[in-house]
């Protein structure tokens, strides 16, 4: 593979291990031995551990290098607030711009995600997930706010596979509520739109109720 091609590669694979724990906070990612067990040089490495500290996942630590972020509740509130913010209004720019060509595409990735989930493949059921959420602010046509969200998102997604490995519940309402938030795109309808994405966010107040201290994610 190509260096930069390399980087991407090793960015992927050290993201989504963050993600599901297999780096648990606190670990340092020596560059040797990410390099070992990724099979690439330390180059392409040092690149991806530069980007996850970018994407917040990792925190550069004078004379030790980087380690993986710890959970912080105040950042997933000022997280998911930002998130509101921002994917509001690209649900509703795209809500007013809908296509049945976008809808297909956004339906065949809830189909997808339903197919991952089956299997109780998290990862893919993650990949399938973004995708279905990013067809959508796509679909506002406004590059520059697709731009911004998208960190957020990534920020958040250290989070997400406490909801998608959830039980008695909270799994099978993030579900319905990514159908509703693509049926009022579809409709275009941007008010229903919004609601939809608002009761999506605050599935977090429960996945996090013990984090939380019982506040909603929202709440001031």
């Amino acid at each position: 593979m190509r260096h930069r091609t390399m980087a991407e590669y090793a960015l992927m694979e050290l993201r989504e291990a963050i993600i599901m724990g297999e780096l648990p906070a606190g670990t340092p990612l020596r560059l040797d031995e990410l390099a070992r067990s990724l099979g690439m040089s330390i180059s392409p490495i040092r690149e991806a551990v530069r980007q996850l500290e970018a994407l917040g996942l990792a925190k550069h630590v004078p004379h030790q290098g980087a380690r993986v972020l710890d959970f912080d509740v105040e950042e997933l509130r000022d997280l998911f607030q930002i998130r509101l913010a921002l994917e509001s209004l690209a649900v509703r720019r795209a809500a007013e711009r809908f296509t049945d060509a976008i809808a297909e595409a956004a339906q065949g990735q809830l189909d997808r995600f339903d197919a991952a989930a089956a299997l109780d493949d998290v990862r893919e059921s993650m990949r399938a997930h973004t995708d279905f959420h990013f067809t959508l602010y796509d679909a506002s046509e406004s590059p520059w706010l697709v731009a911004l969200i998208r960190p957020a998102w990534d920020r958040s997604e250290r989070f997400r596979p406490a909801l998608l490995t959830s039980r008695d519940g909270p799994q099978e309402r993030h579900r319905a509520f990514d159908q509703a938030l693509l049926e009022a795109c579809a409709a275009h309808d941007p008010e229903a739109a919004t609601a939809a994405l608002h009761d999506h966010l605050e599935l977090a107040s429960v996945i996090f109720e013990h984090e939380l201290g019982g506040r909603g994610i929202f709440d001031a």
